[in-house]
């Protein structure tokens, strides 16, 4: 029998009221004589409040334990849904990460999967049951619980569509699918009918909410399609899919992201950096080696979105680097992303005429080959998002 993988983010489930028309979803598709796996998140905002609860408690919490707390919003989405469709005479079960066989690392808050082993996702399937999977988790193999990092349950999601080779991989939302930026800040965004794995990849590593990277990335090696829907209004889909080489030259979209800081130390110094950083799985954004004079330093940009001791690991490097490492909090980054958006300097430069009309002076500039990211303060994050979707998708 063919299977579906549904996947419902927080404000899908944000409430009773939702928990249940999700359930009246699901339902509907096992209706249709389809084997149904469904991935949920957090209720709504409860992982920012436990992660505000442990920061309560004191300034860096250790990772193992903000593990254990943050995976407890997960177990209780899927209960609630379980119940619903029970009492809906669709007989469901739900599970845990481990339970699923949802096998990482073991960098907790920010662990990769290795492997998934669904076998007790099978069993349940094979007796009719609906199967409710909790999103951003698994076991490592020291059996100790792990979370994927901010939007790890797409990655679940994903993940488990591939090994159990799945129909479909269907991620809903409170949007309609990708859009070509933030409909909050800028009105005039349009939704986006397909979209590859590359442009959706780096979109989602530059800030893009609607699709987590690490599941774009799961999804390119297997070959899974993303059907990115709206969880309460059948207005449309994006699908993320492999494109034919040159079907477009484009910018895709504008993404942007905040809580950036700017490692900056000599260059003769930087592999213990990147030792010391390492060993604290604080992988870095991007890498820059610059000469300045005779004197050569590099520089490291760290996202703070899944490092929730900062505070410990920024004293840690002040202690062993003293006044040779300089640090700058309060950046953000905007970045354009499309196929062939790089093919000349012409979008560059582009790009960095829009900032300067929105009274931007950017810090850095990197670029890919799919990508152009600006790194500027964060208060004007906004006003350059604008500016550069008006000066390149228009």
């Amino acid at each position: 029998m063919a299977i579906v993988v549904q996947k419902f983010g927080g404000s899908s489930v944000a409430d009773v009221l939702r928990i249940r028309k999700v359930a009246d979803r699901v339902a509907a598709t096992k209706a249709t004589g389809k084997d149904v796996v469904v991935v949920v998140s957090a209720m709504g905002k409860t992982t920012d409040e436990l992660l505000s609860l442990a920061h309560q408690v004191c300034e860096s919490p250790a990772r193992r334990e903000l593990d254990m707390l943050l995976t407890a919003g997960e177990r209780i989405s899927m209960a609630l849904l379980s119940m619903a469709l029970n009492a809906r005479h669709v007989p469901a079960v739900s599970l845990t990460g481990s339970q699923s066989g949802i096998l990482t690392d073991d960098a907790h808050t920010n662990a990769r999967i290795i492997e998934v082993r669904p076998y007790r996702v099978h069993d349940e399937l094979a007796t009719g049951k609906v199967v409710i999977v909790a999103g951003y988790q698994g076991v490592s193999s020291k059996k100790d619980v792990t979370t994927l990092g901010r939007g790890g349950s797409d990655t679940t999601a994903v993940a488990l569509a591939a090994a159990l080779e799945a129909e479909a991989c269907e991620i809903y939302s409170d949007v309609d699918g990708v859009y070509t930026g933030d409909p909050r800040v800028i009105p005039e965004a349009r939704r986006l009918s397909e979209i590859s794995y590359e442009e959706m990849q780096e979109l989602a590593e530059s800030g893009a909410r609607v699709l987590n990277a690490q599941a774009v990335e799961f999804a390119k090696e297997r070959g899974i399609a993303i059907h990115a829907r709206a969880t309460f209004k059948d207005t449309g889909e994006t699908i993320v899919r492999k494109l034919a080489p040159g079907a477009a030259s484009r910018v895709a979209g504008i993404a942007s992201q905040k809580d950036l800081v700017l490692v900056e130390l000599p260059a003769d110094r930087f592999p213990s950096l990147l030792e010391d950083l390492d060993a604290r799985r604080a992988g870095g954004k991007e890498l820059v080696l610059r000469t300045a004079g005779r004197t050569g330093y590099a520089s490291l940009v760290l996202s703070l979105e899944n490092l929730h001791d900062y505070a410990a690991i920024r004293e840690s490097l002040r202690a062993r680097h003293g006044d040779a490492l300089h640090l700058r909090e309060g950046l953000g980054a905007v970045s354009a992303v499309g196929t062939g958006i790089n093919a000349s300097h012409e979008n560059v430069r582009r790009a960095l005429a829009a900032a300067a009309s929105a009274g931007a002076v950017p810090i850095g500039v990197t670029t890919s080959s799919f990508r152009i990211s600006l790194l500027l303060e964060d208060k004007g994050v906004e006003d350059v998002v604008r500016a550069l979707h008006a000066a390149l998708i228009g």
